[in-house]
Order: structure tokens, then C-alpha cells, then sequence
């Protein structure tokens, strides 16, 4: 199996400027023409999931930009340092501000400077806050961080005065038990909070974690390693095929009460190759729909019908990172809600308004924009 960096080819370069909204409602476009993604927050250093509180206010989780150090081994042969960088920050009527900081971050020296820090953010029934931070490597060197990165890998809830602490522990149990097989590695992604128990996506464990209101971390489902055609450039022989892992990335509660997890799909990315799994906990999982690229989150809308992103609809390996936004109607069909202006987007959640919004830029400058709803 690959490392979750061949996997998942999430290469981020942090933007460090803040920027105002426009003021007026919850959330308030502040550029853009017609009826396409409009611009409401940018500045955010790597974002990645996002949520709407119980007020209306948009949440998003910030990556971060690692740090000094301490380092771990990473992939490529390079290292993972440490800090302090990851965030989550609050926007609403008209400003933007971090209420979460701190955050453990870890950002690579090698090419492409990958950062893994806080990657999802969910409120749970009671209004708590709830963060899943990512790690990426091998769970056996998080001890070398020392107690600054010890919530690596883990899921952490929001306190008072901008408190959090650590309520489950993906990563340990990844080392304790490895239930996919293959290297030692956790990157905790894609969160769901229910009053009793959430649910984590661990996309370089390729598994699906509950963890429950007293910390115990538990295996729900393990996805599948597949073959897939082998890439022509390959120079393999005609209907070669290779492994590719299925990177667990984003996972939602449906109007069913079954989970539904979006696979990202490793290396080397088959177009189409991506599905949507449908669980209920202690059944086998089943898939529900395939035929997407590259997946990176997912959520229902006001109708109950599945909305779908994806980071680059053309692959990861493609230069054309552009994304997609899809609706899958209640017949089967496909409607596709945004695609232009959507460039490496990372999270979908759907607002008060109705209206979709979106980490986009994850790979470059970072902001959220709003998409109108349709149908």
C-alpha cells in the first residue's frame, strides 16, 4: 500500500492573509458576478472541513502551517514539523475570526509542502464543537513530538474561552491494532458528531472509527484495497491493473440514519473509480453510488437528497484541478450544482440560506465561496 501522500496528493502551500467580509446576512458574499461560487472568507491558512453552529454561524477547519519543530521521518523521505498553526475560525455578519488556535499542525519540508492539522469540524445535537485533527505517518513516531503532539491524530471538543480538549484517540488505536493491514499510518479526516457517539474517517487507515462520549475508539467498517486499470504511461501490458487504496475521506449521517462514507481514492486516481458507501453500524458496508472522481466530502440537503464534492473531477494527476459539485437526484440522475471557479475545494456544507458553501483553493490561497442552490 501507498503512504496517505501518494494516496491523497493533498499538497497545500499556506496563504497567511486575513481579509474583511462584506457585511449583511450570516454569511456575506464579497466578490463574483451572476450566479456562480461568490467569495466569503479568504485568507484561511489551508481550510479544510466546514460546518454551519447552531446559529447560523459557517465554521471551518484550518490546517494549519506546522512549525519549527520537533520532526518526525515523513513521506518522500522528508520530515513533519510541528506548531502550533492550526485553527478554526468563525465567520459570520460580515467578519471572520479564529475562536479555536493552537491546533497542532505538521507540515512537511519535502515537495509540495504537505500540511495536516485540523481537517474537520461538526457540532454535535448538544451545540459542542468537535475537531478531527489529521496526522498522516506512522503512529509509532507521535511520541517524538512530545505533549504538543499528542492531539494529533485525534478527535478534540471545543471548551469555554477557547479551550478543547482530547475525546478520542484514532491514531492509538491504529497503532494498537493496524485493522486494515499494510504500514502502520492514521490521518483522521472526515467527522460526524451524533449526541452519543461520532463517527471518523480515517483516510490513510482506509477504516471507519466510532468513538463514544467516554473516549473508546471502536472499528465500524474497513474499506477495500481495488484493482484498477494500470495508467497507459505505466508501461504495463494491455488490461494491466494495479492496487488502489480506497482513502476514506468524508462521512455524514443520511435522512435513513445509515452513515455514508466518499472515498478520495489512492494512486493512481482512476477517474470514475470513486464511490459512496452506505453503513449501518455492525452490517457489512454497501456501496450506494459510484462513478465519481476523487471524492473529498460529502452532505445531504434540505430535501434529503446526497450532494457530493470533488476535488479535482479530471483526477488528482491531472493539471487541471478543477472540482465539482454534484446533487444526485432522487431517480439516480446527476445534477451538477458548480464546477467553474471551483479549484481544488476541500468541504460542502449547506447553509441557512439555503445555499452551498465551500473550502476552495485547498491547494493554494484559501478561501470559502458561496454556491447558489438549484432545484
Amino acid at each position: 500500500m501507498l503512504t496517505w501522500t501518494q494516496r491523497a496528493g493533498l499538497l497545500v502551500a499556506p496563504v497567511l492573509a486575513l481579509t474583511a467580509l462584506a457585511p449583511g446576512g450570516a454569511v456575506a458574499g464579497t466578490t463574483g458576478t451572476g450566479g456562480g461560487p461568490r467569495v466569503v472568507a479568504d485568507g484561511l491558512v489551508n481550510p479544510r472541513g466546514l460546518t454551519f453552529g447552531p446559529d447560523g454561524t459557517l465554521y471551518v477547519a484550518e490546517a494549519g502551517a506546522g512549525g519549527a519543530g520537533p520532526c518526525i521521518p515523513g513521506p518522500y523521505e522528508s520530515q513533519l514539523c510541528l506548531g502550533d498553526t492550526g485553527a478554526v475560525t468563525a465567520i459570520t455578519r460580515g467578519t471572520q475570526r479564529r475562536v479555536l488556535t493552537g491546533l497542532p499542525s505538521l507540515r512537511s519540508d519535502g515537495e509540495g509542502l504537505s500540511t495536516y492539522g485540523p481537517h474537520d469540524v461538526a457540532f454535535d445535537p448538544y451545540g459542542r464543537l468537535n475537531v478531527a485533527i489529521g496526522y498522516s505517518t506512522n503512529p509509532e513516531n507521535r511520541a517524538q513530538l512530545g505533549p504538543a503532539g499528542a492531539a494529533l491524530g485525534t478527535v478534540v471538543q471545543a471548551g469555554p474561552r477557547g479551550s478543547w480538549r482530547v475525546t478520542g484517540d484514532v491514531t492509538a488505536y491504529e497503532l494498537a491494532h493496524n485493522p486494515a493491514g499494510g504500514p502502520l499510518e492514521s490521518q483522521p479526516y472526515g467527522l460526524y458528531a451524533g449526541a452519543r457517539t461520532s463517527y471518523v474517517a480515517d483516510a490513510a487507515g482506509n477504516t471507519l472509527f466510532s468513538v463514544d462520549r467516554s473516549g473508546r475508539v471502536e472499528l465500524v467498517a474497513v474499506f477495500p484495497e481495488e484493482q484498477v486499470p494500470a495508467p497507459p504511461e505505466w508501461g504495463l501490458p494491455p488490461g494491466a491493473t494495479v492496487p488502489a487504496d480506497a482513502v476514506p475521506v468524508a462521512v455524514t449521517r443520511g435522512p435513513d440514519g445509515a452513515l455514508y462514507v466518499g472515498q478520495l481514492t489512492g494512486h493512481p486516481f482512476p477517474r470514475g473509480g470513486a464511490k459512496v458507501w452506505r453503513i449501518v453500524p455492525g452490517q457489512a458496508p454497501t456501496v450506494y453510488q459510484t462513478g465519481f472522481t476523487n471524492i473529498i466530502d460529502l452532505t445531504f440537503d434540505r430535501r434529503g437528497r446526497l450532494v457530493v464534492l470533488e476535488i479535482a473531477r479530471y483526477g488528482l494527476d491531472s493539471a487541471d484541478l478543477t472540482g465539482a459539485l454534484w446533487r444526485v437526484e432522487r431517480d439516480g440522475t446527476r445534477t451538477e450544482l458548480a464546477s467553474a471557479g471551483l479549484t481544488t475545494p476541500m468541504s460542502v456544507a449547506q447553509g441557512p440560506d439555503g445555499a452551498f458553501y465551500v473550502s476552495n483553493d485547498g491547494l493554494a490561497a484559501g478561501e470559502v465561496v458561496r454556491v447558489p442552490a438549484s432545484g
